[in-house]
């Protein structure tokens, strides 16, 4: 159910109005609205091994758009390399769950074939996500924390275990993200 959910978000929401829908009703208003608008995102990897000594560390890049929806928010995340060769396309969609004052977030990257859920919650300034993504019959988990969020910029870090928790590579996935935008539309 959660991979039609995610495909159909990434078939129907291009055909969603450009025009910026009022917050939802049950959602805080502090909760994921610091990412509406458009971002530059200067992204890090942790690699390591033998490609990291051959080839080093890849220089990424990214935008990250996100807009209010009737419903919640919905983004869509663009991580390419030095030459332009696109790494990651997520598309996710966030919606807040009254009863139980978290988020849940719907991910899909078409271009890596990874789907993805999660749940959401701001703690101490910091918006605090727990989830996995699969990709065939791997299953990631994952812990991410949105910090130092200001107006126009924020900071993401992304924690990963393949071994069901057991270990974590913290730092995985980072990036830093600088406001290019006040408004985003899908595109």
């Amino acid at each position: 159910m959660r991979r039609l959910f995610a495909f159909l978000l990434c078939l129907f929401a291009p055909l969603a109005a450009c025009a910026q829908s009022p917050a939802p009703t049950n959602a805080p208003a502090n909760g994921f609205d610091f990412l509406i608008g458009e971002w530059s995102l200067d992204v890090r990897v942790k690699v390591s091994g033998l490609a990291a000594w051959i080839h080093g560390t890849p220089k990424l890049t990214g935008t990250l758009r996100a807009w209010r929806t009737a419903d919640g928010i919905d983004d869509e995340l663009r991580i390419v390399d030095a030459s332009g060769n696109p790494r990651s396309t997520t598309r996710s969609r966030r919606t807040f769950d009254a009863a139980t004052a978290r988020w849940s977030i719907a991910s899909l990257d078409p271009y890596d074939a990874r789907d993805g859920a999660a749940s959401a919650r701001l703690e101490d300034g910091e918006m605090r996500v727990e989830g996995s993504y699969r990709k065939g019959d791997a299953r990631t988990l994952t812990r991410t924390r949105y910090y130092a969020i200001a107006p126009d910029a924020f900071r993401l870090r992304q924690d990963r275990s393949t071994d069901d928790g057991a270990t974590w590579d913290e730092g995985a996935f980072e990036y830093d993200a600088k406001r290019i935008a006040p408004a985003a539309a899908p595109r």
